[in-house]
């Protein structure tokens, strides 16, 4: 190709700009959607509203500052899960009797547990820790991402049939499950469909329409309160509105035992962080370096600062906290995305499209982000590793996934569920390069796509397995 012609094939500045833009439109569709979704399975008040909010101020934040170039950060589903966890542990008998003690604000102390987990990260940072997401083993990756969708499922049942210390969520049951699962069945079916429709339509997430039909239709219905609870969004109409947002959310009571009740649930959190921020910047370089036919390598560092600010900064509203997000980073390079800009303009549009649209969004029904948490519980589930063993339990010889490594899979899975996050990933870590000394040794989790699995081999004179 002569350098006539592939300066006429790449795009004007100005084309480029606007492609990024139009990137960073579509994919706060999604990241609306989701903050909603998250700042409801939170707990915190008013969560669909500081959910968006923290969607906004997430993206905007870590794409200004963050260490991956074209990235999109936000809520995600592992860091709600711990979040919702920490809001249930305030409620209880030993932390509101310290918090009631000093007359500490349990929804305060929440922001308090935030600004922490950002100072952590910020530390991180500073000594350069980025580094050592390299030695966290596939294996153990892998069960904690299906730790974190059963801890998805589980919390989203309780709401639905108000189990344990959940709220149940208003109006009847039996309308409850229905919404609830015909929005999952319309996640799963919708992106394909989408595929199938002119290209103009293509930019619609399969969850924004699920969301838009399931919501249409109940209006249609006539429900109300009575049969399904609506969400709620706090009234901003003015800046003075947006400003009381910010009114009594600091903490004033930094001692010594509100930092160290405070401590373990940052600790947690700010793992979690690292841990989905640098790993999906793994996933993002590859795939940009690829697109880009140039080398795209995260400053990790750089990265886990901007995110320590970014966890900080929602704090300051009552938010939720974040990481980097591999669905919308993902999605935003598939978007033709190449710039800084299209994480910034995700992040401003989520803003603006929550103050113009509040009356919209408060026709949703809360049942409605049930079934996409549960979809994205599905999507979170490593499944390939799950396929990749069974495909090797009936053709032996392959040896995709072993017995071995599916139990490490599990035990940090059980971990996660019913002890903690951070204790499964640290222990069946450390188990891990252990065993890599001795003779009971096993490789790391190496999972081909489904089409490069070997061709099943016969067993027993011919008879396939």
């Amino acid at each position: 190709m002569s350098e006539q012609q592939e300066t006429r094939d790449q795009p004007s500045k100005a084309g480029a700009i606007l492609q990024n833009l139009l990137a960073g439109l579509t994919v706060s569709f999604v990241a609306i959607s989701l903050g909603a979704a998250f700042g409801i399975a939170s707990g915190r008040p008013n969560g669909a509203f500081i959910g968006i909010m923290s969607a906004g101020v997430i993206a905007l934040i870590t794409s200004l500052f963050g260490g991956t170039r074209v990235q999109c950060s936000g809520p995600t589903a592992p860091m709600t899960a711990v979040t919702a966890a920490v809001v249930l542990a305030v409620g209880g008998a030993e932390l509101s009797g310290l918090l009631g003690a000093r007359g500490v604000d349990p929804n305060v102390f929440i922001n308090q547990v935030f600004l922490v987990t950002g100072g952590l990260l910020l530390l991180m940072a500073l000594f350069r820790l980025g580094r050592f997401i390299t030695l966290v083993p596939k294996v153990v990756i892998s069960g904690f991402m299906n730790g974190i969708a059963v801890l998805i499922w589980i919390a989203e049942v309780k709401k639905v049939f108000g189990l344990g210390d959940s709220t149940q969520i208003g109006g009847q049951l039996g309308v409850n499950i229905g919404i609830a699962l015909v929005t999952v069945a319309l996640c799963f079916a919708l992106p394909s469909l989408i595929k199938k429709l002119p290209a103009f339509f293509h930019f619609i997430p399969g969850a924004l329409l699920a969301i838009i039909l399931v919501t249409g239709t109940v209006q249609l219905l006539g429900f109300t309160g009575e049969q399904s609870e609506f969400i709620s969004l706090a009234a901003v109409e003015s800046l003075s509105d947006l400003t009381g947002l910010f009114e009594g959310q600091l903490p004033t009571d930094w001692s010594g035992p509100i930092l160290l009740a405070a401590l373990p649930f940052a600790a947690n959190l700010a793992m979690l962080a690292y841990l989905d921020t640098l790993l999906t910047s793994l996933v993002v370089d590859k795939m940009a370096t690829r697109l880009f036919k140039k080398k795209e390598e995260t400053q990790q560092n750089k990265e886990l600062a901007a995110q320590g600010l970014a966890n900080a900064a929602i704090a300051l509203f009552g938010g939720i906290p974040g990481a980097q997000a591999t669905i919308r980073s993902v999605l935003i390079l598939n978007e033709k995305a190449t710039m800084r800009l299209a994480g910034v303009m995700v992040g401003v549009f989520v803003i603006v499209e929550m103050l113009i649209f509040q009356g919209a969004l408060q026709l949703i029904p809360k049942a409605v982000f049930t079934g996409v948490l549960l979809k994205v519980g599905y999507d979170v589930m490593d499944w390939d590793a799950l396929k990749a063993w069974w495909f090797s339990l009936k053709n032996p010889a392959t040896q995709v996934v072993t017995h071995p490594q599916l139990g490490v899979i599990a035990g940090t899975t059980l971990v996660t569920v019913f002890v903690n996050l951070n204790v499964a990933v640290l222990a069946f870590g450390v188990l891990f390069h252990i065993l890599k000394r001795t003779r009971w040794a096993m490789a790391d989790l190496h999972v081909p796509e489904e089409e490069d699995f070997p061709a099943p081999q016969p067993l027993h004179g011919g008879a396939q397995g």
